[in-house]
């Protein structure tokens, strides 16, 4: 059987839905997350971000999740504050931030980041110990996976592949 174009779109619309309320956040989390002491400078949680290539570390006090510290952090409490190489993780973080459980859905995780404005979340068990972290890349790599080929095959220069014209666009 063809589907319309039309009918092909919404059966991708509903799959993609389906799979976001029903999977949970646990499956998108690529790695443990990174985490560091309150009282660690702010110069070694910047450094730890850029060695793994994250946008955020997890912060803890006696192993307990006490807040985030996030790239957003860094530009709007550090960059120009007098002796941020020195300054603790602590007095610059996000303390007490949304936590998700990792049965959550991929659904409840988006609405959060859009409703929010989140680009992180951490991922905690029922103790309150951080186990994951969920980041705006995850979900965007998730919906991908519903669209490789459609997504992967593009051409990687724009102009090439929407050539503007000289009626518009």
């Amino acid at each position: 059987m063809n589907l319309s174009e039309f009918e092909d779109a919404y059966e991708d619309t509903e799959r993609v839905r389906g799979a976001a309320l029903a999977t949970p956040v646990s499956e998108l989390m690529a790695h443990k997350p990174f985490v560091v002491d309150a009282d660690a400078t702010v110069l070694s949680a910047v450094n730890d971000m850029n060695e793994h290539r994250t946008g955020c570390v997890l912060v803890q006090k006696a192993g307990k999740l006490v807040g985030i510290f996030t790239e957003r952090d860094v530009l709007r409490r550090v960059v120009f504050k007098e002796g941020r190489t020195t300054l603790k993780v602590e007095a610059v973080m996000t303390p007490n931030p949304e936590t998700l459980p990792p049965n959550a859905s991929v659904a409840y995780a988006l609405n959060k980041m859009s409703v929010d404005g989140y680009r992180h979340i951490p991922i905690v068990d029922e103790d309150g110990k951080a186990i994951g972290v969920l980041s705006v890349k995850d979900i965007v790599n998730f919906v991908v996976d519903f669209f490789p080929e459609s997504v992967l095959n593009l051409p990687a220069d724009p102009e090439k592949a929407f050539p503007k014209h000289e009626d518009g666009g």
